[in-house]
């Protein structure tokens, strides 16, 4: 397991929930963006310089800076992610 801001660009993987120190604010505005476990999310963007990276998700393209990124948690789709 992973967290979505590991995620390589153009790499894929299931999200599988988030960190159990996210808080249920920002958990359920995630959850009304189509952050569900289970849900495909791909990494469609990484800007250098520690910039927000673009994600998406059910359909929809979203920007998340590292530290909200790294509360969600991920796994490889058809193997490893690579680096």
């Amino acid at each position: 397991m992973f967290t979505l801001w590991d995620l390589p660009l153009r790499a894929s993987a299931e999200l599988v929930g988030f960190a159990a120190s996210l808080s249920e604010r920002y958990r359920g505005r995630l959850q009304e963006f189509g952050f569900h476990a289970g849900e495909e999310i791909c990494c469609q963007q990484q800007p250098g310089f520690g910039a927000p990276r673009v994600f998406r998700v059910s359909n929809a393209t979203y920007s998340l800076d590292q530290d909200l990124a790294e509360q969600v948690l991920v796994r490889p789709i058809g193997g490893s992610l690579g680096a």
